[in-house]
């Protein structure tokens, strides 16, 4: 099948020379900093531009880095608005919710500040605070109508029943980018693209997709969405390939296991197993240096790649524990359904499903967990509305 063709797009500086753009300023920032080492507006500024670079690679080391300089920068200056702020923003990427609200409150005033007032509407939305996150997603937006905050909208309506209205929203944060900001404007294009792949509409997740790659070329986070909208389409080799590409550039431990999820999926089981046990060792050695934000990946990995339901239970707890919302109610719900306990899968399910969420996953865990239970009818709803929402939800599919 080939893919849809697009309208072009003007194409500006890509990932390859941002990233290099972006070196460039830390290496320059770096040799100013030798000569005035103690110079706060200099520390301040590097450690944007390391938070910068670290999102570009997506790699561990460099957050590791940022961290670093981040609790230097507070130990020498003290708690200044931009560096808690940043920590806070640091902390929230990796799930790590209290941390982040007490980074907040670090400076008194900060909580006040719009960005502040954003992450904190964040938290509220992963903590399951569903209908406070989108009121204050809408005060703010009504405040400041910024591209992010109409994508954070976006995003709560694609989770939380309308498709349309999301994709609206997502379409007119589009529109307020200028052409300097290709990255957000890629960035927005995959979450378009997303939403049409979660609802089976592959031809407009294409779309999505290439007009992603034209805006912002080279990016391997555009290359892993591609990699896996081919393997749902069941072009398998080619999304092999491109999984590998991926993982060249960004050896991420969930799109080596993505990838080794693609062997299992087309019965090249001895592929898979070494891919696993690199992945599995990295999940585990980031939760042995203190990291969460690995909990929900082995959560799912015990429960659906390595069969260990005990295992599962376990982290799905620890994931629940730190943020309760339909994605962790429902990933719990799963794994103590492997683990043959039906009666808490069944309270769990039930939590994740009153929240209004609307994804063809959730619901498919649903009619097996009510099937288990003897509820045959409500198991038969569930698995008609996972077919309503997604007719192809039994394709391939990331862990994300």
């Amino acid at each position: 099948m080939a893919c849809p063709s697009v309208l072009p797009i003007p194409q500006l500086a890509g990932y390859a020379e941002e990233l290099d753009r972006t070196e460039q300023d830390v290496a320059q920032l770096e040799a100013k900093l030798q000569r005035h080492p103690n110079n706060q507006e200099l520390r301040i500024r590097l450690a944007y531009r390391l938070f910068h670079r670290a999102s570009l690679t997506g790699r561990m080391e460099p957050f590791q880095a940022l961290e670093t300089a981040i609790h230097q920068n507070i130990q020498q200056f003290g708690p200044k608005e931009d560096l808690c702020l940043l920590k806070a923003n640091l902390d929230f990427r990796f799930h790590r919710l209290a941390e982040t609200q007490r980074d907040l409150e670090m400076c008194p005033l900060l909580p006040g500040r719009f960005d502040a007032r954003v992450l904190l509407a964040d938290i509220k939305f992963q903590q399951g605070q569903y209908e406070e996150a989108r009121l204050d997603f809408e005060a703010l937006i009504q405040e400041n109508r910024t591209w992010d905050n109409l994508a954070r909208l976006a995003h709560w309506k694609s989770k939380l029943g309308d498709p349309a209205e999301a994709d609206r929203l997502y379409e007119e944060a589009e529109d307020d980018l200028t052409a300097k900001q290709m990255r957000a404007y890629a960035w927005l294009e995959l979450q378009r693209g997303v939403l049409a792949l979660t609802h089976g509409h592959y031809a407009h997740a294409w779309k999505h997709y290439r007009r992603a790659q034209a805006s912002y070329p080279g990016h391997w986070h555009t290359d892993e969405h591609i990699a896996e909208l081919l393997a749902a389409e069941g072009r398998f080799e080619e999304a092999e390939a491109m999984f590998q590409s991926v993982l060249a550039h960004t050896l991420k431990p969930e799109l080596q296991q993505a990838l080794a999820e693609l062997y299992l999926f087309t019965g090249q089981a001895a592929k898979a197993q070494p891919l696993l046990d690199t992945a599995e060792a990295a999940y585990l050695a980031s939760v042995k240096l203190g990291g969460v934000h690995y909990f929900h990946h082995l959560a799912d990995f015990y429960t659906d790649v390595r069969h260990n339901p005990l295992e599962a239970v376990r982290w799905a707890r620890k994931d629940l524990e730190l943020r309760s919302n339909f994605s962790t109610q429902s990933a719990l719900a799963q794994a103590l359904h492997c683990n043959g306990e039906t009666s808490e899968a069944l309270q769990y399910i039930k939590l994740a499903l009153a929240s209004g969420v609307q994804d063809a996953r959730i619901f498919s865990i649903a009619a097996a967990i009510f099937e288990s239970a003897e509820k045959t009818s409500e198991a038969q709803n569930y698995s008609k509305v996972a077919l309503r929402i997604n007719p192809r939800h039994a394709d391939f599919h990331m862990h994300h």
